[in-house]
């Protein structure tokens, strides 16, 4: 099953995670839900996955997810996000029970059916490519009677929000926001709450290049930052993402 995805990107922007969280996701037919949460590769810290709120038309606790290979450009003002899907084939696409762990199989079987190249075979982000959109015309064949040459875990974004920051020193505040660009979804950039842990604290961002290790047991992460150099941070503003020098700023001062 093929489906059209056309849009071109102009250039990258930034975008928040928690933002985005709140759009509709608009079938080429019908509303198809609301974005609950995504998943993303562990290794390349890459959003592969939205994960969709059906119960209003599809009851039965299936997940649901939403490849951006499948998304057309999104309308910022009214938060929705075409799918170039239908919502009848949105329905017959392989089952996966809601608290199903996400294998490859199931994956390989959903890029089958949607026709779409496999993004774990090359080594770009996304397979071949640097962009996820080129895969919805790859054809059903690339990739996909192959395994992954490893197995990179998919991790949920709402379950890392609040995990607590180790810093070199001592712990400072907890994950409040992830930023992805709206080209590739790869995350650059996590939002750090220090609102918790210091008096009139803000909200921080941190490149993903800091981060050491994701704690799963202890829910938090080690960064190889020094709380003053988090503190000292440049603040997480949505609206300055706009500006491309915003984030000049941000690798400057990360040494990037």
């Amino acid at each position: 099953m093929h489906s059209l995805n056309s849009h071109k990107w102009c250039k990258t922007m930034l975008r928040s995670l928690n933002e985005i969280n709140r759009f509709k996701l608009q079938g080429i037919d019908s509303e198809i839900g609301l974005c609950k949460d995504f998943l993303f590769d562990d290794e390349f810290w890459v959003v592969r996955y939205m994960v969709i709120d059906t119960n209003k038309w599809l009851p039965g606790g299936r997940k649901v997810l939403i490849s951006p290979i499948s998304l057309g450009d999104p309308d910022w003002d009214t938060y929705q996000f075409p799918i170039n899907l239908t919502k009848k084939g949105v329905e017959a696409s392989p089952q996966l029970e809601e608290h199903q762990p996400l294998s490859h199989k199931y994956e390989a079987e959903l890029f089958k059916y949607y026709g779409y190249g496999a993004y774990w075979m090359g080594d770009n982000l996304w397979g071949t490519y640097a962009h996820p959109t080129p895969l919805a015309d790859a054809g059903v064949l690339e990739g996909l009677t192959e395994l992954k040459k490893e197995d990179r875990n998919l991790r949920s974004v709402k379950e890392l929000k609040g995990y607590r920051i180790h810093a070199l020193d001592k712990d400072l505040g907890h994950i409040d926001d992830f930023i992805v660009g709206d080209d590739n979804w790869r995350i650059p950039y996590i939002v750090i709450d220090t609102n918790n842990w210091l008096p009139g604290g803000r909200k921080v961002l941190i490149s993903r290049n800091s981060i050491e290790s994701v704690n799963w047991g202890d829910r938090s992460i080690t960064v190889n930052l020094g709380c003053r150099k988090i503190e000292n941070g440049p603040e997480f503003y949505p609206k300055k993402f706009a500006d491309p020098k915003f984030e000049r700023e941000i690798r400057q001062y990360y040494g990037e």
